[in-house]
């Protein structure tokens, strides 16, 4: 097999036994009898577990991040963004992997190499989102950074407990009742231009 697919296979296999077990849980043995491998082979992918399991986070990781800058290219109109931009952590909290479980769920945060691949994700999006908002409101960018985060925090909480304790509630119902909640916020901030934010 080349190079590159037998590491997507070891990193497909590695994503089961993270999610399923947790970093302390998982073992390198595990990870190898999945993917159908010798522990060896393994090794010579990733030198060790703290390896395979930050690949895994950097995949993870800029999944969400490029799925927040999709949402806000996708439209130049505020309120769309709002929606898209909060869809964006439902729809991938919801994905069967499980993937967000190493990104927001970690049993290894006290990893400082961890814990920084995880800040990323709040760092990044909400620096895009930011640029928005200050492009559209003229705030400084701190005041721009500081709505941005609450935004992120927003959208990953929420869309962390509707899986986990929203019962009855579908993704799109959730997505658009947190939205129009972030949206009757942000709106609260006029544009600069000579086009209002629509209600």
């Amino acid at each position: 097999m080349p190079r590159r697919e037998r590491r997507a296979q070891l990193l497909s296999s590695a994503l089961e036994i993270f999610v399923a077990q947790g970093y302390h849980a998982a073992a390198m043995d595990d990870i190898a009898e999945r993917a159908g491998v010798s522990k060896p082979v393994l090794y010579q992918h990733f030198p060790g577990k703290l390896e395979l399991y930050l690949a895994l986070l950097d995949t993870s990781c800029d999944q969400i991040i490029e799925n927040c800058r999709v949402a806000l290219e996708m439209t130049q109109d505020n309120k769309l963004r709002v929606g898209a931009t909060i869809d964006a952590f439902f729809e991938y909290v919801a994905n069967d992997s499980g993937a967000f479980r190493l990104v927001f769920e970690s049993d290894l945060t006290n990893e400082p190499a961890v814990r920084e691949h995880v800040e990323r994700v709040t760092t990044e999006c909400a620096a895009l989102i930011a640029h928005v908002i200050a492009d559209d409101t003229g705030l400084p960018e701190t005041a721009s950074r500081l709505l941005a985060v609450s935004l992120v925090g927003m959208a990953q909480v929420s869309a962390r407990f509707w899986l986990s304790e929203a019962g009855g509630i579908s993704r799109t119902e959730a997505a658009a009742l947190v939205s129009a909640l972030a949206w009757r916020g942000i709106r609260g901030y006029p544009k600069t231009d000579e086009h209002p934010q629509q209600d």
